[in-house]
């Protein structure tokens, strides 16, 4: 059971957590060197069906809770909330964030967008309401296999990157940098942000 005391805690880390990675997202397509293995989903998937990025976002997030069933994974507040903010958030800040010019800041921009893509993920989950539904797939994967939340994020970010193509989405040299480095900023953000110190985190078990 959540303490109530610590809920306003929760949901506002939640929030800000969904909210800077919406942002982050929208970075490094900005940057243009290459999406994320999802987003490269995303993109593709945009294009075919005439929506918007964002909007494809929440609709795949919807899709993937779906593949909770077999994994048993519930549902939680942060779950529905995650397919309502982090899209939405992405197509506001694609209107307001610029494409930069030259290699130096296009690396930097896809470089703080990993990087705060990770932490973002680790801060939404860390809150304890109900991880978003791809990292449902994670966790629930995690606590199947018993194998570390860097190797089963890896592995999925890698699956996902192959459809994504397949679909037409962007491969690039910032595609690669996200499928090798983002589960090891998971890895390591999740127990920095998780209100539960009492278990471990990131182990599958307490996933």
């Amino acid at each position: 059971m959540l303490r109530h005391d610590r809920f306003p805690a929760r949901l506002t880390q939640l929030l800000a957590g969904l909210c800077l990675y919406g942002i982050s997202m929208a970075m490094m397509v900005r940057a243009n060197l290459g999406l994320d293995p999802w987003d490269v989903l995303h993109q593709g998937l945009a294009h075919r069906l005439g929506l918007s990025f964002g909007w494809t976002v929440n609709l795949v997030g919807l899709v993937v809770l779906a593949l909770w069933l077999p994994l048993r994974q519930r549902p939680g507040l942060g779950t529905v909330l995650n397919i309502m903010v982090i899209g939405t958030v992405t197509d506001l800040a694609l209107a307001v964030i610029p494409a930069p010019e030259g290699y130096i800041p296009r690396f930097a921009l896809l470089g703080f967008g990993i990087v705060l893509n990770g932490i973002a993920g680790g801060a939404y989950i860390g809150a304890g309401l109900g991880p978003g539904p791809r990292d449902g797939l994670m966790t629930g994967f995690c606590r199947r296999t018993g194998l570390p939340v860097k190797a089963v994020r890896t592995a999925i970010e890698l699956a996902v990157l192959a459809i994504g193509w397949l679909l037409g989405g962007t491969v690039g040299l910032g595609t690669v940098l996200y499928a090798v480095s983002i589960g090891w900023v998971v890895h390591y953000a999740l127990p920095a942000f998780a209100f539960d110190k009492a278990r471990p985190q990131p182990q599958p078990a307490s996933a």
